[in-house]
């Protein structure tokens, strides 16, 4: 089996770039080991700056479905509230809906997906061989999308996944009509912080991230949230009036934050493969997308001849870095500051008389809009 394109991985970042390479007249084929759709735990907000690039790709009728956000709310764990008008502003969409537009899309326009676990890929003179399998798939370019961890990351021996993770990810989804459809709201509590926003469905994302050093101490998800997060009063008003949708939450366990490299042997890296901004600073689900779009175009000026083979990991690593580097740098530091209880509540009450400084400092983990496929 032969292609130009092969993308391990089939979330928002490897959909976003087999679209917008088919677009350009690539033949692509993504490798994907899930069916469609499901749900990821994930915090289902996504900044508007890539919605304009996203609707130039096809995707202009689903995102019309979207909640528009306008609004953050931030309280600490005793219950102090802050409210900010979003600079860019953003929409609620779920994974389970994003991905799904995103496969049929891709479909549509005739990129190859192919259920399957790749198992491993190796450089070869022309390329790339991956194999899944009894099968094996040959290509001039590689993208790997495969998220936050995979077992592909064992074997090509990354620094990060040999570090145990002191992150635990935990999602659900709820039903409560009085909740405000314009807001995305951060509540902190003891080990971790809870966002809460309303997705396409009008079913209300909770997402929490949440030390595994404090969560280890409770003997359920349900005991935690009960003994945890209901401390937060803005929490425990939520939860008492939710019902959930769920039959039981949805969690991931060593979620790690840890630097990455995004190449190797001028395979491509993309989405949290590539790295992972914590959350509660910055907005991944961009991030994938935007990072698909540098992909992509990386690969079409080595197609035209405009950047040697040998230059396209270097010249990928530039344009990544010159996009996140600064707002992983910024989140990693407001990840301290929001994740400490003392520093959080000084936080907020400075920003009380100086409510203009928090659209400030959410610029700089938000990056401006992308410009539209051209």
């Amino acid at each position: 089996m032969n292609s130009k394109v092969c993308i391990i991985g089939g979330g928002l970042a490897g959909l976003t770039a087999a679209i917008h390479l088919s677009l350009d007249g690539f033949e692509v084929v993504v490798v994907e080991k899930n069916e469609y759709p499901q749900h990821k735990v994930c915090g289902e907000y996504v900044s508007n700056e890539v919605k304009t690039y996203l609707s130039s790709l096809g995707l202009i009728k689903f995102l019309k479905q979207t909640q528009d956000i306008n609004t953050l709310k931030l309280s600490n764990v005793n219950g102090q509230l802050f409210s900010a008008q979003l600079p860019l502003g953003g929409f609620g969409v779920s994974r389970f809906a994003m991905d799904h537009a995103l496969f049929k899309h891709a479909k549509e326009i005739g990129v190859k997906v192919i259920k399957a676990k790749v198992t491993h890929f190796e450089s070869t003179h022309s390329g790339f061989k991956t194999y899944f399998m009894d099968s094996c798939l040959n290509s001039k370019f590689l993208l790997l999308a495969y998220g936050k961890r995979s077992n592909l990351d064992k074997k090509l021996h990354r620094s990060f996944i040999q570090k145990k993770s002191q992150w635990i990810g935990v999602k659900a989804h709820y039903n409560l009509d009085e909740f405000p459809a314009n807001e995305v709201q951060l509540h902190n509590f003891d080990g971790g912080y809870c966002g809460l926003s309303k997705t396409e469905s009008h079913a209300i994302n909770c997402c929490y991230l949440v030390s595994a050093e404090v969560f280890k101490h409770y003997k359920s998800i349900d005991d935690f949230n009960k003994k945890v997060l209901r401390n937060n009063q803005h929490l425990n008003h939520f939860f008492e009036k939710a019902n959930s949708i769920f039959e039981s939450p949805l969690a991931i366990a060593q979620v790690s934050f840890a630097k990455k490299s995004n190449s190797n042997s001028n395979a491509l890296m993309l989405g949290d493969a590539a790295g992972l901004i914590h959350p509660l600073c910055g907005n991944g689900m961009a991030m994938a997308i935007h990072s698909a779009k540098i992909a992509a175009e990386a690969i079409k000026l080595v197609d035209q001849n405009s950047l040697q083979m040998s230059q396209l990991s270097t010249y990928y690593k530039q344009q990544w870095q010159s996009s996140f580097k600064k707002r992983l740098f910024y989140g990693r530091i407001f990840q301290k500051i929001l994740l400490n209880q003392r520093l959080t509540s000084l936080g907020l009450n400075l920003l009380q008389p100086l409510p203009f400084l928090l659209p400030k400092l959410v610029r700089l983990t938000h990056g401006q809009p992308i410009p539209a496929y051209d």
